[in-house]
This record gives C-alpha cells, sequence and structure tokens, in this order.
C-alpha cells in the first residue's frame, strides 16, 4: 500500500507540473501566432482606410467586388460572342475589355456608345438600332450605372454620403438588365447575346448566379446604409426625448 501511494504521489508531483508548463507553452505559442496575425493584418492596412467607417470600408470593398463580377462577367460573354469583340476594333478580346475597363474606373465616355452613359448607354447597348460591340456596351453600361448610383465614386470616406435608393434602384435595373439580356432578339429572332444556357446537354446559368451576386450585394449594403441614417436619427431623437447636450469637442 505504502508503494503504491508512493508511486501515485511521485507521479501527480512531475508528471502534473510538466502537463501544466506544455499547455502554458501552447498557449503562449498560440497567443504569439495571433499576435503575429494581428501585426500582418494591421501592417496591411493603408492609411486612408483610417478615414472609413465600417459602412464606407464596406462599400468601397463591395464595390471592387462587383465590378470585379462585371469583368468576369464581360469575359464569359466575350467567349461566347467572340464577334462582338471584333467589332470595338481591337486586336484580341484582352485588349477590348482593359478599354471597357479603364472607361468605367476613370469615368469616361465609350466611343461607340457616344456620351451615353448608365441608363441610357443600357437602352443604347439592348435596342436593334446598335451595332457595335455590344458585350462591352452593356457591360460599360452596367458599369457606369454602378458608379452613378455609388455618387461617382469607387472608394468612400466619412465625409461621403451614398443615397440607399440609388443604390437599390441600381439592384433592380440589374435585374432587369439580366432578364433583357436572356430575351432581347434581333429582326432574325435570334439572341442578341447569347449567355445562360438549357439544353438536353445541359446547363449553364453562370451569368445569372454573377449577376445575382452583384444584386445581393447591392442590397445587403441598402440596408447597412438605411440602418446607418436610421441610427444618426435616432440619435439625435434621443438626444433632444433626453435633454441632453450635444459635445462640442
Amino acid at each position: 500500500m505504502f508503494t503504491v501511494f508512493s508511486v501515485s504521489t511521485a507521479f501527480r508531483r512531475h508528471i502534473v507540473p510538466l502537463a501544466v508548463c506544455i499547455l502554458c507553452l501552447g498557449a503562449s505559442g498560440c497567443t504569439r501566432q495571433d499576435g503575429k496575425d494581428v501585426a500582418s493584418q494591421f501592417s496591411e492596412t493603408r492609411p486612408q482606410e483610417f478615414f472609413q467607417t465600417s459602412v464606407d470600408r464596406m462599400a468601397t470593398l463591395a464595390m471592387r467586388d462587383n465590378l470585379d463580377s462585371l469583368y468576369l462577367l464581360m469575359s464569359k460573354l466575350y467567349l461566347r460572342n467572340p464577334s462582338e469583340w471584333r467589332k470595338s476594333g481591337f486586336l484580341d478580346a484582352a485588349a477590348a475589355e482593359r478599354n471597357v475597363r479603364e472607361a468605367i474606373e476613370q469615368q469616361k465616355p465609350l466611343p461607340q456608345l457616344g456620351n451615353r452613359r448608365d441608363l441610357a448607354a443600357l437602352s443604347y447597348a439592348l435596342s436593334p438600332e446598335f451595332l457595335g460591340d455590344r458585350v462591352g456596351a452593356f457591360i460599360y453600361a452596367i458599369g457606369s450605372m454602378l458608379v452613378t448610383a455609388h455618387g461617382g465614386r469607387l472608394e468612400f470616406f466619412m465625409t461621403d454620403q451614398i443615397n440607399p435608393t440609388f443604390v437599390s434602384n441600381a439592384a433592380r435595373n440589374i435585374e432587369k438588365a439580366t432578364w433583357l439580356l436572356s430575351q432581347r432578339q434581333n429582326a432574325n429572332g435570334e439572341l442578341m447575346l447569347f449567355s445562360n444556357e438549357i439544353s438536353e446537354e445541359g446547363s449553364n446559368l453562370s451569368f445569372a448566379t454573377e449577376f445575382g451576386k452583384i444584386v445581393a450585394r447591392l442590397d445587403l449594403l441598402t440596408q447597412m446604409l438605411d440602418e446607418r441614417y436610421r441610427r444618426i436619427g435616432l440619435n439625435y431623437a434621443q438626444s433632444l426625448l433626453f435633454l441632453n447636450f450635444l459635445p462640442v469637442q
């Protein structure tokens, strides 16, 4: 009995502290790793981000992702409609894509659309009268509409204001444009642009899926903007209700 007790006591005396040390080392290792991750993320922060609220940052990221989705759709549309980029006068589809991207991001008119932008450009791009590069015109029209709906900016800061109604309207316009893209036909009864496909060989709904992502981001941003402005009004009403003096510094 004495021997068993001695072994048990010795076990607790040496093994338990060792286990505690291992746990502590593991915890400190995790803490150091977490610290490195935080430091790494903070080092990637750009100086201008200090002038953005969380909603501003979200709007900026949503705009970036929406434009990326548009550019992906443009590439896919050119693949399905290779005759379109040839109408633009460029040597290949990649050059035509770069031209459209620059026009959207630098807010320049697309020559084949004249001075038309956003909604006017969208209507013209899907009309029978338009004879140019319909893919480039269609993507440019939606891209310029997105920029217009966000106040003509691609990046947002504390001093900027985004009208949630315009953002919501842009989402609805994209839904309509998606439907028109799949339905609009030329004089010969052929689709003006080939996009989604449902046939016996299989289905390709990637265009509708990507457009759906853009609409979802716009709707989420609309809700965030509505809530931000609602809270501003509510906070002001609360200050009046409780007769609180407003801070001056």
